[in-house]
């Protein structure tokens, strides 16, 4: 072969090769694709060697722990300590926690009675190793998904927080809690540990421990409760304080009820309880509870507001029991102390229970707060903490009637609404104010009577707030759309949860609960032009050098500064020319509402000047918590209405805490809103010597204030009612029974001003 036949065969050689290889990188489908970007890195090995390594290091550090984490000794009532109340100034206003615990053996708890107790917080407890990592990932999920804080610590885990280690919400005392549990398990048999758990929880009232709780909710030995009262106690450690049925609210005595039910069903279903004896149950109401020792006037009251607030920011309610804590509140002693001469001075002083019957049944109840801040200043719970210890400031049982009024027109302007015909809503519109009128557009038929059955005719929002016209309201509150009108209610901080809270168009005559701190706090949003402001008594709150971390009184803004100062403007005619004339003052501005609930069994005046907001009320509270009429109350032989005993209670305490202040007006941004163009005529004859911009015949009490914001009103036809009855529950004839509308699908409840 020569050398040129040496040189084609190389080249044919390199050329099939080339071929070869492209053939081998283009056509074959089946080839292995190179791996790019992070798959070069994340092979199965790498990643199945990642979690190994993983395990290995979580499982030596779980050793380590383990192996370094002794159990402490127990001395859990050698920590319970006092907690300090103190005023702003430093003062110390109350000291509370003296312990009331006293250890038993398990022997002396009734078999059936401790099985309550299991079958409500820990059914594997018999045969879990002290830990239930089940249950702490359900917990865990529940916390992290959104549904809310759920317990998952066992049995073992609680009575190692009760007993060796503190209320503390951190990770390092969880941990803790974790590997001592495993280790109490190994080292204790569970009829010890139970006989621990059952002495060391906190049951409210002040008791440690089922011997005491036995004592403070049924008067007798834990060995001789049953399993129904059992199952009661085993209720209530999901949340003492408020499970606690003696001052429980209708919807947390609903839940109390259910969590009962529950305990016993568990009881069944693990054989425990006979399905028959179960079916016999009902369930053991306590006996009321014993007010502390040293919360005696209003110190108990704004002690135990207080720690309800703790409660809501997030403390545990058994950290708070074991004591330790440092609370100062917003409380200002003069004003407090003006609050309580008012309450006594112009109610309690006229009241004998001994000559009168329904004088035993007046409940007074009243908050003050200061709207730019939140600051609770003054409040008033009741008689006495130690002779009533349900507080009237913050019971949620009773009906706001006709304050609930200013909320529907907040809600109608927030909403740009408009009346069945078309009309925006305005302090302007016009509606039919005769009594029983039947409301338009709605599946539930409504007609409610107006105060006395008082006919108004046709007649302008203003002036049915003034005089409370329950008819007009009704219909606007139909015209803004129930749901809308409860939202902001909601939004102004009535609880969604306060019982008659339906959406029906009884509704608009207030007979859903509220208290007056409730009330104090929507109106004090209206006067922080629509900043949502939630009262607050506890100013700071430290334990163990720790400050805890309290939400801000003063929220987002819920109204526009447009219509809560619109709102203001028309509260401002219920003092000038309403139902509100009582408080009327030369010294300062004041707009506020009067409220009466059917059979005058609540009443109500909620008002406010530029800096401070006070709500009162009168609640007519019978044996047992029932609720009966406020009639004939102080010997009046009359009625008791809004304008009566609260608003000068209102008067004589804003007098007293404003004493020696600069009068102010109300900085107002809402205009006065044009009249109709075609104002309407009504049927009603108008009583010759008042019209809208003349003054009454009779002239007031009081000379209209110089520092009072002008009210917009309008210039009616000339045969339009200008009856300036209001509330008049001071000078009204008795009510007759039964004052649901006539023929209607939604009774509801007759309520005056």
């Amino acid at each position: 072969m020569g050398r040129a036949d040496i040189r084609r065969t190389t080249r044919h050689r390199g050329r099939d090769k080339r071929r070869r290889n492209g053939r081998r990188r283009t056509a074959d489908p089946g080839a292995r694709p190179r791996k790019r970007g992070l798959r070069r890195f994340l092979t199965w090995r790498k990643v199945l060697g990642t979690v190994l390594t993983g395990c290995v290091l979580g499982v030596g550090a779980f050793l380590a722990l383990y192996f370094s984490i002794s159990i402490p000794e127990g001395n859990a009532a050698a920590r319970v300590q006092s907690n300090i109340y103190k005023l702003p100034d430093g003062t110390v206003l109350a000291r509370t926690g003296q312990v009331n615990r006293e250890h038993i053996s398990l022997s002396r708890i009734p078999r059936e009675v401790q099985q309550a107790f299991v079958a409500a917080e820990n059914k594997t407890f018999y045969e879990d190793a002290g830990v239930d990592v089940g249950g702490i990932a359900r917990a865990a999920l529940s916390t992290l998904t959104g549904r809310g804080r759920q317990g998952g610590s066992t049995i073992t885990q609680q009575y190692v927080k009760n007993y060796y280690l503190d209320q503390d919400q951190t990770l390092t005392r969880k941990v803790k809690e974790l590997i001592i549990a495993l280790k109490v398990d190994q080292r204790q048999t569970k009829q010890e540990i139970l006989e621990g758990y059952l002495n060391t929880s906190y049951f409210g009232r002040g008791a440690y421990g089922i011997q005491a709780a036995a004592r403070a909710y049924y008067g007798k030995d834990a060995d001789r409760l049953t399993v129904a009262e059992g199952a009661y106690l085993a209720t209530l450690l999901q949340a003492p304080s408020q499970y606690d049925w003696a001052v429980a609210q209708p919807a947390t005595k609903k839940l109390v009820e259910a969590r009962w039910n529950y305990v016993l069903d568990n009881m069944t279903g693990m054989k425990w309880l006979d399905e028959g004896a179960r079916r016999s149950l009902t369930f053991p109401v306590p006996a009321d509870r014993r007010p502390d020792p040293g919360l005696g006037g209003q110190t108990g009251y704004i002690v135990k507001t207080a720690d309800q607030e703790l409660l809501r920011a997030g403390v545990d309610e058994r950290s708070l029991a074991a004591g330790g804590w440092t609370v100062t509140v917003t409380i200002d002693p003069a004003k407090q102390k003006a609050l309580e001469a008012a309450v006594k001075d112009r109610l309690t002083s006229e009241l004998d229970p001994k000559k009168r019957s329904v004088d035993a049944a007046v409940q007074a109840g009243a908050a003050s707060v200061d709207p730019a801040t939140g600051a609770v200043l003054a409040l008033y719970g009741g008689e006495d903490y130690t002779r009533h210890y349900l507080n009237n400031a913050s019971r949620r049982d009773y009906q706001p009637a006709s304050t609930f009024k200013p909320v529907i027109l907040a809600s109608a302007l927030q909403h740009g609404s408009t009346t069945q015909d078309g009309k925006p809503i305005t302090a302007a519109t016009v509606y039919d104010g005769n009594s029983r009128t039947p409301v338009k557009g709605s599946a539930v038929p409504f007609a409610p009577p107006n105060e006395d059955n008082q006919d108004y005719g046709q007649t302008d929002v203003q002036r049915a707030m003034n005089n409370s016209v329950n008819t007009v309201f009704a219909q606007m509150a139909v015209d803004v759309g129930l749901g809308a009108v409860k939202k902001t209610a909601i939004d102004l901080g009535i609880s969604e949860k306060a019982g008659g809270f339906d959406e029906k168009p009884a509704m608009s005559l207030g007979v859903m609960g509220a208290s007056p701190l409730d009330m104090a706090g929507v109106y004090a949003t209206f006067d922080n032009h629509g900043k949502r402001v939630t009262p607050s008594l506890v100013k700071s709150a430290v334990r163990n050098g720790h400050k805890t971390e309290l939400p801000d009184p003063v929220g987002g803004q819920v109204l526009s500064r447009k219509t809560a100062d619109a709102v203001t403007s028309v509260l401002t005619g219920v003092v000038n020319d309403g139902s509100g004339a009582a408080v009327r003052s030369d010294k300062y501005a004041t707009a506020g509402k009067t409220g009466t609930s059917d059979d005058d069994k609540s009443a109500w005046f909620v008002g406010y000047t530029p800096h401070l907001v006070t709500a009162v009320g009168l609640f007519g509270e019978g044996q047992g918590g029932t609720q009966v009429s406020l009639y004939g109350a102080a010997g009046s032989g009359k009625r008791v209405g809004g304008g009566g005993y609260p608003a000068r209670i209102w008067s004589a305490y804003t007098e007293a805490a404003l004493s020696g202040e600069p009068s102010s007006s109300f900085d107002l941004q809402a205009t006065a809103p044009p009249p109709p163009s075609d104002p309407p005529r009504t049927s009603a004859p108008p009583p010759p010597s008042v019209s809208p911009r003349t003054t009454p015949a009779t002239p007031p009490t009081s000379p209209p204030s110089r520092h009072t914001t002008p009210t917009p009103r309008l210039t009616p036809d000339p045969s339009s009612s200008a009856n300036r009855s209001g509330d008049r529950g001071h000078s009204s004839p008795p009510p007759q029974p039964g004052g649901s509308a006539s023929g209607s699908a939604d009774p509801g409840l007759a309520h005056d001003g």
